[in-house]
């Protein structure tokens, strides 16, 4: 015979799950209870069809409990109440629409790709042009300025799809943006999803069901104009029926005539994605359904050159090793002669990891000699650059 503490957690369980009555020690604690979830319900700002929704829910657990009987049910509606009012409906940060400004947020983090610059400055000249056409509206009010009259068009907002092989920067590019406009930045990663569930969550009919994603996404960051990068949208699980359902869904989240009202499966009521800023990138295009690339501005990134590679090393990357490995910059020195031998690496690398990587553990090593007092600043030359190189990488192999 089974002990009562080894029933405890089958007891639990089914509580859990909602087979068997919640214990309850007396009818003042569960309207307690009940008291504090229309509170919660009162003070958002959930849409009026839908908060009549929820005030039936609680209505129905009031009397539940009038009769004494409280139930797992408690759990699912409060989760529910919990998700749908955590929702930021009415919440937007507010646009900077300085193109000065934009562009040396731009340039301070990125070195040349003046295509994608372009586009980005473009289009904040565009929502400049809207809120001086209207003065004194708020471009976060989403109502006569925020390009709200081209809803329903694909001027709208652009979506943006950054192609490259990896290591190229589509996605701080994709933080770039977001910092360009004073807009929240959320990262979707799409990489071998395996259901379309996460994407358009599950219906409440399922235990344990969730939002998918993108509401996931909206309620993190606290915003409704967010950028949300959709992240390796190539890389999809190559299921050909669930590649098909995933597509089709993106198809409604990217698409500025679907997203007005987007339905999550779990919220089971519109949700207004027209002011999100979607940015994807993908390493190539062949996976893509025509319906959804017709959508997408495709924007190429290039391969860097090793010269291009060098001014980005000096100005970008190297600062930022620095700081990380605790140096100062006094304290390290890299001859010009010698960025050639770092910045190629074993093979041909399109983009910049491996030789920040080569960097890190350049600086790493200085911070050895320095600590063990060995010397008080490091001069790589030609003539120690192998001591400061991990073996076989590149010309130094």
């Amino acid at each position: 015979m089974n002990s009562l503490s080894e029933k405890k957690p089958i007891i639990q369980n089914n509580l859990q799950a909602g087979n068997i009555s919640r214990p309850v020690s007396t009818s003042g604690e569960i309207i307690e209870e009940i008291e504090l979830l229309q509170e919660q319900i009162n003070r958002s700002a959930v849409p009026s069809a839908l908060k009549e929704r929820l005030n039936r829910m609680v209505e129905r657990l009031r009397r539940m409990a009038k009769f004494g009987s409280y139930s797992g049910e408690f759990e699912v509606i409060n989760k529910y109440v919990e998700w749908t009012t955590s929702i930021p409906w009415s919440k937007k940060t507010e646009d900077k629409v300085n193109l000065v400004d934009a562009r040396k947020i731009l340039d301070s983090n990125h070195y040349g790709m003046e295509s994608v610059k372009n586009l980005v400055l473009d289009y904040l000249a565009v929502m400049k042009l809207h809120l001086e056409k209207t003065p004194g509206q708020n471009l976060a009010t989403g109502d006569t300025v925020d390009m709200s009259e081209l809803e329903g068009s694909s001027s709208h907002a652009p979506i943006i799809c950054f192609v490259g092989l990896q290591g190229v920067g589509k996605t701080t590019m994709a933080k770039s943006i977001a910092q360009t406009l004073g807009r929240k930045f959320v990262r979707i990663s799409l990489g071998a999803l395996g259901s379309v569930t996460q994407l358009r969550g599950q219906s409440r009919a399922y235990l344990d069901a969730e939002p998918g994603q993108i509401i996931k996404a909206l309620v993190r960051v606290g915003t409704m104009n967010p950028v949300i990068l959709l992240d390796e949208i190539d890389k999809v699980s190559g299921q050909k029926g669930l590649l098909s359902d995933v597509m089709a869904a993106l198809l409604e989240i990217l698409d500025p005539e679907q997203n007005r009202t987007f339905i999550d499966h779990y919220i089971d009521y519109p949700v207004d994605l027209s002011n999100v800023m979607f940015v994807c990138t993908a390493n190539n295009l062949g996976t893509l359904s025509a319906a959804l690339l017709d959508r997408l501005e495709v924007i190429r990134f290039t391969s860097y050159s090793d010269e291009e590679k060098i001014v980005i090393a000096k100005q970008y990357l190297l600062p930022r090793v620095i700081e990380a490995t605790a140096l100062r910059p006094e304290q390290i020195e890299i001859k010009d002669d010698v960025w050639p031998l770092i910045v190629r690496p074993l093979g041909f690398d399109a983009g910049i990891r491996q030789l920040e990587r080569n960097l890190t553990s350049l600086c790493r090593h200085a911070a050895r000699s320095i600590v063990e007092g060995k010397t008080q600043k490091v001069v790589v030359d030609q003539n120690n650059v192998k001591e400061f190189m991990p073996e076989g990488i590149g010309t130094l192999s």
